[in-house]
């Protein structure tokens, strides 16, 4: 039996999927005009520069941005031919590859995120008290633990 939203769940609801929407085409806009990137174009950057060797196994990768791999695969093309990324073989698995930020890369990437952070600070976090910010921290990390408890099995 399907258990409704009730009005203040659905208009919780309602207004977090609109924002989310708004809020992710003005960081896609400002980053693209700004910096030439697009969203996904950052995400996978940053995902390379948070490891302590700028590079990832793709199947990793994938995992982490929450994309197929078949997406992963073209937009990595994508960034190769611009030279943000290049790939390289994995000695130890013939049939595996690593996705490696390239020194193009992290200039893109460092030049973008000031810009980036300022977007950010400007549409959320100077819009909260330091209360808020700690109750949706505390909010998401609840959510992302339960969407991590029930995430199906992959192969």
């Amino acid at each position: 039996m399907t258990r409704w939203l009730t009005e203040s769940e659905q208009r919780a609801w309602r207004r977090y999927l609109t924002m989310n929407a708004q809020l992710t085409a003005r960081l896609a806009r400002q980053l693209q005009t700004e910096s030439g990137l697009s969203l996904p174009d950052f995400e996978v950057l940053v995902q390379l520069t948070d490891q302590p060797e700028p590079r990832m196994r793709i199947g990793e990768l994938a995992t982490a941005l929450q994309w197929e791999k078949s997406r992963l695969s073209h937009h990595l093309a994508r960034m190769q031919k611009r030279g943000l990324v290049c790939r390289e073989d994995c000695p130890s698995d013939a049939r595996g590859a690593f996705v490696v930020l390239t020194d193009q890369g992290r200039d893109a990437i460092e030049n973008a995120a000031p810009g980036h952070v300022d977007t950010v600070r400007e549409l959320v976090f100077d819009q909260l008290t330091p209360e808020q910010v700690e109750a949706w921290a505390s909010i998401t990390e609840q959510v992302l633990r339960s969407l991590q408890e029930t995430a199906p099995a992959t192969r």
